[in-house]
């Protein structure tokens, strides 16, 4: 076993509908030193038979007594990891098979970056998908590009573990964790991509963004106050961020109009 270990976080809230199919993209991996760290956020569903189920030494179960925000549920699956490497997979989503390998020779051979993410499918009701990104995805120090057109999928990313000795996800935040860990991590750190899809993110009515658009809305704005003038100093405009909060405004309005 001279390959590293990867530590594979799946955060789990009642996400027994979809998740066979996650935990066998896992299974069907060609890269085989993994541990799944499995972070059952207090669901009360059948998540935990499913889960035990599979009887493989590098499936590792932990439950929480209490709800905790899919933030800190990150932060508390990520304490439990042993890997070289962290890797995320909700439950709804899945891997092409070879992932973990391709990411991992990456990372290894590329020692300048200590991040890696590639493009994904979006898998519609119906089973059809569709390229989430149809242009070149951007490397390296890559805030700008980012705030420009958000391009990346927490289940398309591979990390260092290293990183989350600094860094960690808001656990204030219910919807832009992701968005605001990542952002803070392209200033810092030179980003790698895949450019091939090598994910499936699935779309459906119970999508967190979806779900609680209000939610999102705040988190977002807040996010806007609290950071517009740190970046204005770094000379990065925030223009294009504020015009999708606009955006998700007016989806909003008419939501609530019944259009």
């Amino acid at each position: 076993m001279n390959k590293p270990l990867v530590s594979i976080i799946i955060n789990c809230h009642n996400g027994e509908k979809y998740l066979d199919k996650c935990i066998e993209s896992i299974l069907n991996q060609n890269y085989s030193n993994w541990e799944i760290v499995f972070w059952d956020n207090n669901s009360s569903d059948n998540s935990s038979c499913i889960f035990h189920n599979y009887k493989d030494t590098r499936f590792k179960y932990f439950f929480s007594k209490n709800f905790d925000t899919l933030y800190a549920a990150r932060n508390k699956a990520i304490e439990k990891a042993n890997g070289k490497y962290i890797c995320f997979l909700d439950t709804d989503d899945y891997w092409e098979r070879n992932k973990i390998e391709e990411q991992i020779n990456f990372l290894e051979n590329n020692k300048n970056f200590e991040i890696v993410y590639s493009n994904f499918y979006t898998v519609k009701k119906d089973d059809t998908k569709y390229i989430q990104n149809n242009y070149n995805l951007p490397e390296g120090k890559i805030v700008k590009d980012l705030l420009k057109k958000y391009s990346i999928g927490i289940l398309t990313v591979c990390l260092k573990r290293k990183i989350f000795e600094n860094i960690l996800f808001d656990e204030k935040t219910n919807i832009i964790g992701d968005f605001d860990f990542f952002i803070k991590l392209s200033y810092k750190y030179n980003i790698g991509c895949i450019q091939k899809p090598l994910a499936f993110y699935r779309d459906h009515e119970n999508n967190l963004s979806k779900k609680k658009l209000e939610i999102y809305i705040d988190e977002l704005d807040n996010w806007i106050k609290n950071n517009n003038e740190k970046y204005k100093k770094l000379g990065i405009s925030l223009i294009h961020i504020k015009v999708f909060l606009f955006k998700l405004r007016f989806k909003n309005f008419f939501k609530k109009m019944g259009v």
